[in-house]
């Protein structure tokens, strides 16, 4: 069990209060995954096969699944789009590199309207089994990509599911990011020491995710995930009375889009937007403040070595 932490803040959480006097930052992250899923017809090895019904088509490209994808980009968006743009809630969009290059209008509209472009690594693939170089190539793609489409680089990582065991060590050496999320431990951020000095995770959620209405998840209708969504923010905000505390809300365009579903979202939102001491934030707004709240030097990105090229 070398490395792991099973303490986490069991001696007490840092008394940090939010930008505002908030208690509570609620971090929803829009993940932008399709035209990134793999697939025969973008030359990849295999089909990807997990959609609402998970299938498999072998030797042929399945154009059931590319369609199903496409989904989220042409009607998906937009309804998340307006939903968070008619409240003026800033997210963080999740973005697969290849993704955001099929898409770009979609990283121009996200910075117009506010939102930060995070890195989902190149391919919506695990990075486990991957060998150091081949990871290197995959952050240099989904970093060139991103900056390409929002004109900025990205400040966060998040890897689709299992890292690698060097994955957050590349992260650090990278030099360009001030976080990840690559962790699903704890309702807060926290620091681990790398090369270049202290680097915040921020943990992600897969309860608090429109991922359940996939697969026996256990969302059916949209006020499903609004029910469990607001359980969860009840909790921790009356938690966050005591010590700090963040939510983070996980979205997806081809799921939480829907016509059935979108209704979910904005009752959450709605709900919480109500309430008192609640800090809507980017990830990378978290992870500045946290910084500032610990004492930390404000982070400043550092030159990428030779090392990462597309």
């Amino acid at each position: 069990m070398t490395g792991r932490d099973f303490a986490g803040y069991r001696r007490g959480a840092p008394d940090i209060t939010w930008p505002g006097g908030s208690r509570l930052a609620v971090s929803v992250v829009v993940n932008i995954e399709e035209g990134a899923e793999l697939t025969l017809g973008d030359g990849d090895e295999r089909n990807e096969h997990i959609y609402e019904a998970v299938e498999r088509v072998e030797g042929a490209r399945d154009l059931c699944m590319e369609s199903h994808f496409e989904y989220g980009p042409r009607a998906g968006w937009p309804r998340i789009r307006d939903a968070l743009r008619s409240r003026a809630i800033p997210a963080t969009l999740n973005a697969c590199g290849r993704a955001i290059a099929a898409t770009p209008w979609i990283a121009a509209e996200a910075v117009a309207d506010g939102h930060e472009v995070a890195a989902h690594g190149w391919r919506w693939e695990r990075h486990v089994h991957m060998d150091e170089a081949t990871e290197r190539r995959a952050m240099a793609r989904a970093v060139a990509a991103i900056t390409e489409a929002a004109g900025t680089p990205p400040l966060g990582w998040h890897t689709r599911s299992a890292t690698s065991s060097a994955t957050r060590s590349l992260l650090i050496e990278q030099g360009g990011f001030l976080y990840d999320s690559n962790a699903y431990n704890d309702d807060l951020p926290y620091v681990v020491e790398g090369a270049a000095g202290p680097h915040v995770v921020l943990p992600y959620a897969f309860d608090t995710n429109d991922m359940r209405f996939y697969n026996g998840g256990g969302f059916v209708f949209g006020q499903d995930f609004a029910r469990y969504c607001i359980d969860a923010f009840g909790r921790l905000h009356a938690e966050a009375q005591r010590a700090p505390r963040m939510l983070s809300i996980g979205l997806h365009t081809r799921i939480i889009g829907r016509p059935g579903r979108i209704g979910g979202l904005e009752t959450f939102l709605d709900y919480a937007l109500r309430h008192e001491g609640v800090w809507f934030a980017t990830r990378a707004q978290i992870a500045r403040a946290w910084r500032t709240g610990l004492g930390l030097p404000e982070w400043e990105p550092r030159p990428c070595p030779a090392g990462f090229a597309p």
